[in-house]
Formats: C-alpha cells, structure tokens, sequence
C-alpha cells in the first residue's frame, strides 16, 4: 500500500486500472451483498421503490412500500389507483405529487404496452415515466442478470474522489468505470463502492481516517476533499 499524491491527469490507463483492482480487493470483501436495500416481491415492486427512492432514502422507501403494494400489489391495481390516494401514501419520500403520477403512468405503461410484464432492456425501461439510467440499471443487473453500472450520488461521489471518474454526469461516469472494471463485475462494483459511499466516504465528512483505501486515494492527500 502506498500514498497517492500523483495528479490524476497524468496518471497512466494501466496505472489507474491497476489502482482500481487494488481498490476492490480490498473493499469487496467489506461488501459480500449486491443486492438493493430496498424491500420487493417482485421486479415490478423493485422498479416502483426505485422511483419512490430518486432524493430519499431506502430506509425511508421501505415504510412507504408495504402500505403502497398491500393496497396496490401489481400494475394493474396501481395503474386504475385514485392518484390523491397515491400522494398520500408516498408523500414522505419527497416529490410526492410528480412521484406518484409517474407510478401510476409507468403501471398502466407496462399493463397497455408490455402485457403486465416488466420490460428487460435500458430502453423499454427508460421509455417509462419517471424511470431514468439508474432505476433502469437496478432493475436490470437485480432482476435479469444484465449487466450494469449503476451511478447514483454516493457512487458518483465515491467514483470521482478516487480518481477513477472525472464528471458529474452519470451517463460519462458509466463509460470512464466500464473502460476500469470487467463487465463481469459491474454489478459488484457498483453495490461496493455505493455501500462504501453509505458507511465511510460520506458527502459532508468523508470518514478519510478509518479509511481502508486511504492509500489508494487522491483525495486523501488534498485537505479540502
């Protein structure tokens, strides 16, 4: 292990990859489960939370849904769903008004469009309302296996402190992490570094002194990160 103090503009590809193998051989172990944290019983419960979770927390997300699904459990019953009844139940997870009208439209979306089935590509899935990269990628990698860079704000955080990203868009940190980690490991990787963006590199006051990778971290040597 040694620390970083080269700028990351003139850090080699393969010095950077090399740095990035090191970086998930140690925080994978940290982070076994690449499941979500949100609660489901099916694709269809697992694509609505994430929509529910866009500016809220899981926890949060997940005492809105069992209400939600016990009253509304499939497309078809949120699709045909008083929408003032739907503002109400989601209303603690923010953007309630704008949230549960596009619940309501993906639903009757899959149950017109799709026969009730979830759709199984980024681009049936991103077609539906409200449903952007990131909710279409957990649904992809989680329910079908696809493989999938998922980039939400503690991923792109922790992505670009280390130096392996270098923008704020999602779709462009999806391409700079796909050219560092196997496609194998995309979902892994984004299950990690997300947790790893949950338990220590937090937004405010990343947790830099317990740090495992502190060594491996531009950002580490720089006191104002």
């Amino acid at each position: 292990m040694y620390r970083v103090y080269w700028a990351m503009s003139l850090e080699t590809k393969n010095a950077k990859t090399e740095r990035f193998i090191q970086v998930m051989a140690v925080l994978g172990p940290c982070y076994p489960d690449h499941r979500p944290l949100l609660d489901y019983s099916s694709p269809f419960q697992l694509l609505v939370a994430t929509v529910l979770a866009a500016q809220c927390t899981d926890a949060a997300v997940n005492l809105v849904t069992p209400v939600l699904f016990s009253r509304f459990p499939d497309c078809n019953a949120l699709a045909e769903a008083p929408l003032a009844e739907l503002e109400g139940i989601v209303h603690s997870t923010g953007f309630f008004r704008a949230k549960a009208y596009n619940i309501k439209a993906l639903s009757r979306q899959i149950r017109d469009k799709h026969q009730g089935v979830i759709p199984c590509t980024m681009e049936e899935l991103t077609a539906l309302p409200g449903t952007g990269r990131k909710t279409a990628s957990v649904v992809l990698s989680t329910c079908f296996g696809v493989p999938a860079i998922i980039v939400d704000t503690h991923f792109s955080r922790v992505t670009n402190r280390l130096g392996f990203a270098s923008s704020g868009r999602p779709e462009e940190i999806e391409k700079q992490i796909a050219l560092l980690a196997p496609k194998g490991r995309w979902i892994e990787t984004s299950h990690v570094l997300n947790r790893f963006g949950r338990d220590v590199c937090h937004a405010r006051k990343p947790g830099c002194g317990g740090c495992p990778v502190q060594e491996l971290c531009p950002s580490s040597a720089r006191p104002s990160s």
